[in-house]
């Protein structure tokens, strides 16, 4: 068996082979890469740029002249937790707990982040954070948005959602609208075989991102990366994925999450993924890729086996595993879907982990005029307020705030850390 382990080994001859093929200067695949950076004026400016774009002042600023009522919603925002309206972790434990608060102890290396996805709407955002001063409950340490970037820059959503994130202190994924189903950010089908969500099993074919649109992918990117100062975005297509790794190496300080539509459903194929962000880390041991959402079919086992990958890795601080807790009712999976046992379980033995929630608990959500639908996600704004589904979709954003608590809560009973949102939720 020694000997034929030893067969598994990259050789030399390989890894030169892949090097000389990279660095070649007739390298098409490259220089197109490299034409779209310069196209931003660069590694060093593309980054200054993004720094600058992402100074809470300037977000304020641009904010009040975009939409001035969601400027007063971030100020309203700040005061309250200036004044520490939201309620911090003790009095949260001490809530949850009662006399046995003073028995229990909390590891802070297992702390789960409490992730809401998606918060699709400025509006429904403030909604939650109304809520959790007046429940006296938990805002999310993370959000993930999946709504058209175009329609939101338009609207002041993305200028309003950016601002807040960095005022309640929650890490936040924006989703291009380079991202497979059509029309893509310039208006034209991304193909032209997928027609939108009707069509989204022409994904089983591996038509997410096809031809050139993994460019468009890292062009639409370095937009709002510069213009926003937009950090963090979806990772749906192995190329896309790819190119992610690329720009980092290249020095530019971008981070992206690995969507569960990769289909990373077993420890093999995550073995794939993370090789190769090893392979093309920085010198520093730094990678871009930052939340690894594996497929909802993974078992505890798989995680597990997962973690063990990424910890011989020196991944372990680095990527976080972003795991369904609850889906959404309808369109994705079959319900019912509540994996608050499982997370329970490898909760006490990985590390890292984010309890995501795309719906609401399973009896309230199915019960309701309207459940969670994840093709919700892909409708226009305004077909959504003409078809009087406004209403549906806010409550169904409360639900999942609501789900989010009842995780909180159950993690807490067990002796479980978690990460709210850091700057509302005083830990000590």
């Amino acid at each position: 068996m020694k000997e034929l382990r030893k067969k598994l080994k990259i050789t030399s001859k390989a890894l030169d082979t892949v090097n000389k093929f990279l660095v070649d200067e007739n390298n098409i695949l490259i220089n197109n890469l490299f034409e779209i950076i310069e196209k931003y004026g660069g590694v060093d400016e593309i980054n200054k740029k993004a720094k600058e774009a992402s100074e809470l002042d300037n977000l304020l600023s641009k904010l009040k002249n975009k939409k001035p009522d969601y400027a007063q919603d971030i100020e309203w925002l700040i005061e309250q937790r200036d004044n520490n309206a939201f309620i911090s972790i003790p009095e949260y434990r001490k809530k949850i707990l009662g006399e046995k608060f003073s028995e229990m102890s909390f590891n802070k290396d297992y702390a789960v982040t409490l992730e809401l996805s998606a918060c699709q709407y400025f509006p429904f955002f403030m909604d939650i954070a109304r809520a959790a001063i007046e429940d006296q409950n938990l805002m999310p340490g993370r959000i993930i948005r999946v709504r058209k970037m175009k329609e939101q820059e338009v609207d002041g959503d993305l200028l309003a959602m950016a601002t807040a994130m960095q005022i309640i202190g929650a890490t936040y994924v924006e989703t291009l609208d380079t991202k497979g189903t059509a029309p893509g950010p310039d208006g034209f089908p991304v193909n032209v075989h997928l027609g939108g969500p009707e069509t989204i099993t022409g994904y089983f074919g591996g038509v997410g991102q096809p031809n050139d649109f993994a460019l468009k992918w890292v062009d639409e990117y370095l937009y709002y990366y510069t213009n926003y100062g937009i950090k963090q975005v979806l990772n749906v297509n192995p190329g896309t994925v790819l190119l992610g790794y690329f720009i980092h190496k290249l020095g530019i300080n971008n981070e992206f999450k690995i969507s569960v539509y990769m289909g990373n459903d077993n420890p093999y194929s995550c073995l794939w993924t993370l090789l190769t962000a090893k392979l093309f880390a920085r010198e520093d041991g730094t990678s871009p890729l930052i939340g690894f959402n594996l497929a909802n079919s993974v078992n505890n086992e798989t995680i597990e086996l997962t973690a063990h990958i990424r910890k011989a890795f020196d991944f372990e601080d680095v990527v976080r595993f972003e795991h369904h807790v609850i889906e959404t009712q309808k369109s994705i999976v079959r319900q019912p879907y509540d994996r608050r046992e499982d997370l329970l379980e490898v909760a006490m033995k990985v590390k890292n982990v984010s309890a995501k929630h795309e719906g609401g608990d399973v009896e309230i959500d199915k019960n309701r005029e309207h459940p969670s639908d994840i093709l919700d996600y892909f409708r226009d704004k305004q077909e959504i307020i003409d078809s009087g589904h406004w209403e549906f979709m806010r409550r169904n954003h409360l639900d999942r705030y609501i789900a989010i608590n009842t995780t909180a809560k159950v993690l807490t009973e067990n002796g479980i850390d978690i990460i709210a949102a850091q700057n509302l939720h005083q830990v000590d």
